[in-house]
């Protein structure tokens, strides 16, 4: 189902859900479905965690935009939901889902197939977080291996750290993540598209009050300065473009998502830290950004998008 008739269709823009950014999610939802239905599509809002899934079959619904953030949206069981149910959706399938949101698999998959990332430890407790601070080096990310919008995460720059740190991480899932932190330039890079017609739009420099590129920063203040045009060399800025639409591909990515990147600020190498298969799209959101400095509006982003919505099985 790749042809999108606005006419004959009825849309269901997924927001909310059960995660730890339900609230990000509905300010991305309701974006998206104000932008769509001022395009005269027939859409509608449709929150998983107050209505059964089975009702978008119920109720006529034949395409999904996901706009739902983390667990039980972005990691494949929506996904394999919809399957199910015969719904395109929109964004990466099954598998490429649920391996995205898991940094560690992500990262096995990466150093596989030669893509550069931070060095890493999985840790399951205290001790084995302090052992990997000895490794790894000062500051240290710790962050749990399944969540999203650097929820439970800390930059540790001392031993005394540890404890309290893998205390949050492991507070959000038992997967914690000890990375090697890349101190340099901050940037985001979305995909758009899928095999060969993917394409990376341009690049964003993030530059956060003290470095900090937390929840609250991302989402809730106005203190984050995001550069578009990123002020990085040419040629470094396509490289990163290339680098990320590998990265996509490695991980069986289609439609659209976003990648995080650290540049070195010494040797310039860039490092990927992790790919976002349903990006925000909120008023601080970055895939937007990116895509007006590409000359796409809000809207049109939104409709192509949609456009691209598929299943893994599509002609079953």
């Amino acid at each position: 189902m790749n042809q999108f008739d606005m006419k004959n269709e009825k849309v269901a823009v997924l927001m909310g859900g059960a995660s730890a950014e339900r609230e990000v999610s509905l300010m991305s939802g309701n974006g998206v479905l104000q932008a769509l239905q001022s395009l005269g599509v027939n859409a509608f809002a449709f929150d998983p965690s107050e209505r059964d899934l089975g009702d978008l079959k119920k109720e006529g619904f034949t395409r999904c935009f996901i706009a739902l953030h983390g667990r039980f949206g972005e990691d494949g069981t929506v996904q394999g939901a919809l399957e199910l149910l015969g719904i395109p959706y929109t964004g990466p399938g099954v598998m490429a889902s649920s391996i995205a949101i898991d940094k560690l698999m992500t990262k096995h998959i990466w150093r596989a197939d030669g893509l550069p990332t931070p060095a890493w430890k999985k840790v399951d407790s205290a001790d084995g977080t302090r052992a990997a601070f000895a490794e790894l080096g000062c500051p240290m990310i710790v962050k749990p291996a399944r969540e999203g919008s650097t929820i439970g995460l800390t930059k540790v720059t001392s031993l005394a750290q540890c404890d309290a740190a893998y205390a949050l991480a492991a507070g959000t899932h038992d997967d914690v993540l000890c990375e090697q932190f890349i101190a340099g330039d901050e940037v985001t890079i979305p995909v758009l598209g899928s095999g060969t017609e993917a394409h990376a739009l341009p690049v964003i420099r993030i530059k956060a009050p003290d470095g900090n590129y937390d929840y609250q920063n991302k989402y809730f203040t106005n203190d984050t300065q995001y550069l578009v045009p990123c002020g990085l060399p040419e040629g470094e800025e396509a490289h990163i473009q290339a680098l990320v639409l590998q990265a996509y591909k490695s991980l069986g990515c289609r439609g659209w998502a976003r990648a995080d990147v650290m540049i070195d600020g010494t040797t310039r190498k860039p490092y990927l830290l992790e790919i976002n298969t349903s990006p925000g799209m909120t008023g601080h959101s970055l895939v937007p950004m990116s895509a007006k400095a590409a000359g796409i509006s809000y809207p049109a982003l939104c409709l192509q998008v949609l456009s691209s919505a598929t299943r893994d099985y599509a002609t079953a």
